[in-house]
């Protein structure tokens, strides 16, 4: 099993979409048994009082599109101990990998990376925080994930059932 944490800021918008979309991904291709997947945030400005802000509304949109339930997610923060549970850590932009790397002790064991780094555009997912435009977002982390996929399958790290 293959354990993919997908981190951003606030964990409402990017990496939520990411989470969901790779299981989206995983389980349509029959890998859904293969590919552990959470998201969090590197900052707490979406967690009051010990709950976590629900997945943003516009992202729940482009999920419930796509017939995904998001319902019941909450954000949260990312912690130390999260870098000896989850095999690859995948950060939205080059400053949630700033924050990521500090958690994880520089990331000694390189598991440490882009979601855009899987595609042929390595870079930033784009953020609809300030620029309200979630489609981009959304293009950029399919894209992502797709790409993640394929390296998964590439290396082996996950194959089809046989018999599929």
């Amino acid at each position: 099993m293959v354990r993919i944490l997908f981190v951003c800021h606030g964990n409402i918008c990017r990496s939520p979409l990411a989470e969901y979309y790779l299981r989206y991904l995983a389980e349509k291709e029959g890998f859904s048994e293969q590919i552990y997947v959470e998201s969090a945030a590197t900052h707490s400005d979406e967690i009051w009082a010990g709950h976590g802000s629900p997945v943003y509304p516009p992202v729940q949109k482009i999920l419930s599109e796509l017939g995904i339930d998001c319902s019941g997610k909450e954000a949260r923060l990312m912690g130390s101990r999260d870098y000896n549970k989850f095999d690859l850590i995948i950060g939205m932009d080059a400053e949630n990998a700033m924050y990521m790397k500090r958690l994880c002790m520089g990331d000694p064991e390189n598991r440490c990376s882009l979601l855009m780094d899987y595609t042929d555009r390595p870079g930033d997912v784009a953020d609809p925080w300030y620029t309200r435009d979630f489609g981009a977002a959304f293009t950029d982390v399919k894209e992502g994930c797709e790409g993640l996929l394929d390296t998964l399958k590439k290396e082996g790290r996950i194959s089809a059932a046989k018999g599929s």
